[in-house]
């Protein structure tokens, strides 16, 4: 009796992770904290100049877009550095 081996499914690739994760989960929470630093104080510091809205751009940057973006990749941070057993 001859067994056969399957070959596994080709794995797809994490986009996800590849956009959004950071390396570490610190990191990750530095650069939210860092952004939300930036978005309080560009607006709340606006009525002085509106040159002060330019850190809002700043803190896209370092969110890697909206808020959204940046709990998304808080999660694939997490999945990345925490794997579940199998």
């Amino acid at each position: 009796m001859t067994t056969t081996v399957r070959p596994a499914p080709p794995q797809e690739p994490d986009l996800v992770g590849a956009m959004f994760a950071s390396r570490s989960v610190a990191v990750h929470y530095a650069r939210g904290l860092v952004g939300l630093v930036l978005l309080v104080a560009g607006l709340g510091l606006a009525h002085r100049s509106p040159a002060w809205l330019l850190l809002v751009p700043l803190t896209v940057v370092l969110w890697r877009g909206c808020m959204s973006c940046w709990t998304l990749g808080l999660m694939a941070t997490r999945a990345k550095s925490c794997p579940l057993p199998d």
